[in-house]
């Protein structure tokens, strides 16, 4: 079995079309195909976007029995599936429920005139399923009689790919789940943080496939300290699922800047965060009063630089939301910043004359946007 990316995101959602309006219009997703009882696709309706690598199938229930229908009732809008491309989908469905996966889809071919698509669906985390997607012939026949393909016209593509995905599992379930991607998929844990902020703190470990194409940040609250983000988001989405997509862009200023200017909102960050920001993390080859006016924040590793920005949710529940990055040799997830951004506040708070030790915890709302990076960590070796 060999996983070799992520083939598609598929999110349910209580309108498809308001959902593909935002995605498109904001985010600047194109429309790629369609499915719904016309094409096949029983009391559903399915709207297939893409921009460059990244494809997102957004679906929505037409009966209340409808799977769709019952996620978004219980979680609201949000990632249903993980697509995950490999080989033999056949195969790697029998190989991973031996190895203890739940089996949910059993091995199905749709047929083209030009492609083939075998399908099959195994358990993930919560009440997300990975698909496994083994493809033949025309890979723009995104699955052939259900989903009519649409001709894409030409778009800016200022997204490139998955990067990662950042999922919340209940506390004490952290281990229990890098154990089962570990055991069943034949992920590897390559980083490991401890996250202590303003009284809040959680764990985080995370996952890769032997590809390195597909990566899941693992995220856990500590229960001994008071309740943050992770809690948040636990009570809200009705338990584990993915809290952020973090996308993967070359060119986060021109990205940011374009998104921003199409409505879309950003977390917040301190004009202080970015007081000795070349400092703490070497040159940036970037105009720093670029990044300080669209609020990118910028970390290193052995590695190199990471540039990323973090997207307000678009969803009423304040769940789901979005990552965008821009890799310059860092291979880790941005650990620095949490801690920066912190001060940065408390400096800010100081200067206004506020107790910052008071304060603190009641005026992060920037931190606890963030997904979660540590002020420990540590990196596992493979």
């Amino acid at each position: 079995m060999e996983i070799t990316g992520i083939d598609h995101l598929e999110l349910h959602v209580g309108d498809a079309r308001q959902a593909a309006f935002y995605f498109g219009t904001a985010v600047g997703f194109q429309l790629r195909g369609q499915g719904g009882p016309e094409t096949g696709l029983a009391d559903q309706r399915s709207l297939l976007l893409g921009q460059a690598d990244i494809r997102l199938l957004l679906t929505s229930g037409l009966t209340a029995e409808h799977p769709a229908s019952t996620y978004v009732q219980r979680h609201g809008d949000g990632v249903a599936v993980v697509a995950l491309e490999v080989d033999h989908a056949a195969g790697a469905y029998a190989e991973l429920v031996a190895r203890g996966a739940t089996a949910v889809a059993p091995p199905r071919t749709w047929t083209g005139a030009d492609a083939e698509v075998v399908t099959a669906e195994v358990g993930g985390f919560g009440d997300v399923r990975h698909r496994l997607v083994e493809r033949r012939g025309d890979r723009a026949d995104f699955l052939p009689g259900a989903i009519e393909s649409l001709p894409a016209g030409p778009g800016d593509d200022l997204l490139a790919e998955v990067d990662h995905l950042a999922v919340c599992v209940p506390p004490g379930r952290l281990a229990a789940t890098v154990a089962y991607y570990e055991r069943v998929f034949g992920f590897a844990s390559t980083f490991t943080e401890h996250v202590e902020v303003a009284g809040q703190a959680m764990n985080s470990t995370v996952v890769q496939s032997p590809s390195g194409r597909v990566t899941l940040v693992l995220l856990e609250p500590d229960t001994s300290r008071r309740p943050g983000q992770i809690e948040d988001f636990l009570r809200w989405h009705a338990g584990a699922g993915v809290q952020h997509l973090a996308l993967r862009t070359d060119d986060i200023v021109s990205a940011v800047g374009a998104l921003a200017g199409r409505g879309v909102r950003f977390a917040g960050t301190p004009g202080s965060y970015y007081d000795g920001l070349e400092q703490r993390v070497g040159p940036v080859d970037a105009p720093l009063a670029r990044l300080r006016e669209l609020g990118v924040l910028v970390d290193s590793d052995h590695g190199g630089q990471l540039l990323q920005i973090f997207t307000e949710s678009m969803h009423v529940r304040r769940t789901l939301f979005l990552e965008l990055i821009e890799r310059r040799g860092a291979r880790t997830f941005g650990s620095g910043n949490i801690r920066a951004l912190y001060e940065a506040k408390e400096r800010e708070l100081t200067a206004a004359g506020a107790n910052p030790g008071v304060a603190a915890g009641t005026t992060t709302p920037t931190v606890a946007a963030r997904p979660a990076v540590a002020a420990t960590s540590r990196e596992v070796a493979a």
